[in-house]
């Protein structure tokens, strides 16, 4: 349990942003204070400081399986995926390439990028997915194109957190030679990512999602690949990023890099040990319940639930108050009135995608804290439900 505001609350939001791994704080203090330099300087304090940008970069590397020249630093994971993007596009539209291909449930930054291609007149085509939020390698192979530049399709989704087959799709745009982006922010740190048996060429990541701190990222390039930079100056990371890097923030970074591939094999599998035991107290407990998504191919901290007769946010808030911590999706689109895109392109009911919460656990959850939570439910969702068919008697009545 986390203290805030002197009240101990529960937090169950990491798809979110994730609480700082051990040691993170402690790195990006230190160099704050220790490591004045430029890392772009040769002086001795600019060495220093590139050498703690070269230790995050291997860190990132060997949690992803790839060579650290190949990782590029970044301001975050939408910047690494604009990075992928639209520099991909404008490397390869001259070749006369102008067709990119994403699923229907990717994240904004993905889907609105793609939008602003489309402007630049640019083909857009978006996969369906089916009903548990997964795409089909059938479906990609019957809309790849010899003008097909890049296929871009999310590792694990942030909402269901549904683990897409990556490989396989990979695999058809190679052999139509179309590049592949896959936005990895959701999975990394959680299971075991390597680029090489994944088959992609770009893979984006966000370190805030592992226990990093907010604004630091990577974007993998496959050796080779050509990306123009979205950001014109210096020549830092290899001129693929201009601008001077966020030391501290990436030295944590690699904190949080190396503290996730020494500790997933053992918290993982408890975390779903966990998340299985908060949806199967759910259902049971609470009558006209459903797991939303894919729960045999997902990330193991993630569960979406939906809950008849009322409105998801109203439930969030009645949790909040009672100090839990969840979602109703993406943080990146929380305050919107919308129904959940993904959950739309599942084909749910249109009150399904209304009334369904994330709840998102990580490696400080306890037995108690999921107990404390499944016990508070019940009688939320009643007592709103019933709040529900008063107005709605009203409504009837007038």
């Amino acid at each position: 349990m986390l203290r805030y505001d002197d009240a101990v609350r529960i937090y169950l939001d990491y798809n979110a942003t994730a609480p700082v791994a051990p040691g993170v704080a402690d790195a990006v203090c230190r160099v704050l204070t220790d490591e004045p330099g430029n890392p772009s300087s040769i002086h001795a304090f600019g060495q220093r400081a590139k050498a703690r940008l070269d230790e995050a970069r291997q860190a990132v590397a060997a949690l992803i399986g790839a060579p650290a020249a190949e990782v590029v630093l970044t301001g975050g994971g939408t910047e690494a995926i604009n990075l992928a993007l639209r520099g991909i596009a404008e490397a390869t539209e001259g070749a006369g390439r102008r067709h990119v291909i994403a699923s229907a449930i990717e994240h904004e930054a993905v889907l609105i990028t793609l939008k602003a291609l489309e402007r630049r007149g640019w083909r857009v085509t978006l996969l369906p997915v089916d009903r548990t939020g997964l795409v089909s390698p059938a479906a990609l192979e019957g809309v790849l194109d010899d003008d097909t530049a890049l296929v871009s399709v999310m590792h694990a989704n942030n909402e269901i957190g549904t683990i897409q087959p990556v490989a396989a799709l990979a695999a058809l745009a190679r052999a139509k030679g179309a590049l592949f982006h896959t936005d990895a922010v959701q999975s990394v740190g959680k299971i075991p990512v390597d680029v090489t048996a994944l088959g992609v060429d770009l893979l984006s990541l966000s370190g805030h999602k592992f226990g990093a701190p907010k604004g630091v990222g990577a974007l993998w390039v496959r050796r080779g690949v050509r990306v123009t930079s979205q950001l014109t100056g210096g020549r830092q990371e290899r001129s693929r990023r201009a601008g001077t890097e966020n030391t501290a923030g990436l030295a944590g970074l690699g904190v949080a890099a190396r503290y996730a591939k020494d500790t997933m094999a053992e918290s993982s599998p408890r975390i779903a040990s966990l998340r299985d035991q908060l949806e199967s107290a759910v259902l049971a407990s609470v009558p006209g319940t459903a797991v939303n998504g894919d729960t045999s191919s997902r990330v193991p901290n993630t569960s979406n639930i939906s809950f008849d007769g009322i409105e998801a946010e109203s439930l969030l808030i009645a949790l909040d108050l009672e100090g839990v911590a969840i979602s109703t999706g993406s943080a990146c689109s929380s305050g919107t009135l919308e129904p959940s895109h993904v959950l739309q392109a599942m084909g749910l009911p249109s009150p399904r995608t209304r009334n369904s919460l994330r709840f998102s656990l990580g490696p400080a959850t306890t037995a108690e804290e999921i107990h404390i939570v499944t016990t508070t439910i019940p009688a939320l969702v009643e007592k709103l439900r019933r709040l529900t068919r008063r107005v709605a008697a009203v409504g009837v009545s007038h």
